[in-house]
């Protein structure tokens, strides 16, 4: 069976992610992307626009000290420019640790992704991980 092109994006988005590959991920990010992240810690807000969104990236990795890895488990699509990440986190700071279960959810147009919902599975953890 061949993969969704919706998943494949996301997919790829998870690969450069990870790598810290920029490049890529402006190549696959709408210019006006937002993405969404609920919680009340210095990481949590909403982040508009590619260059918002890579300066958080970028938080999030300058915080850990570059441990911070969102892992995919599942990936699913409606077919109709949703998709449905859960993913396993995992980040050391200080003394800290994350190590939980989330979700996004990209609305995909056209060939890149124009907005991310971020979901934790325990928010007050993260929030604590954050502070």
């Amino acid at each position: 069976m061949t993969e969704h092109p919706h998943i494949a994006l996301v997919r790829r988005g998870y690969e450069a992610f990870n790598k810290g590959d920029v490049d890529t991920l402006r190549q696959i990010i709408a210019n006006d992307c937002v993405q969404h992240v609920g919680g009340d810690s210095q990481v949590s807000g909403e982040f508009k626009g590619i260059d918002a969104m890579l300066a958080y990236y970028g938080q999030l990795a300058e915080l850990t000290g570059g441990t911070f890895r969102a892992e995919p488990e599942l990936y699913s699509t409606d077919g109709n420019g949703h998709v449905i990440v859960v993913h396993h986190l995992t980040a050391t700071r200080g003394d800290k640790s994350l190590d939980q279960r989330g979700a996004l959810l990209f609305q995909i147009t056209g060939d890149k992704a124009v907005d991310l919902l971020q979901c934790d599975v325990d928010l007050e953890e993260s929030d604590r991980f954050w502070s």
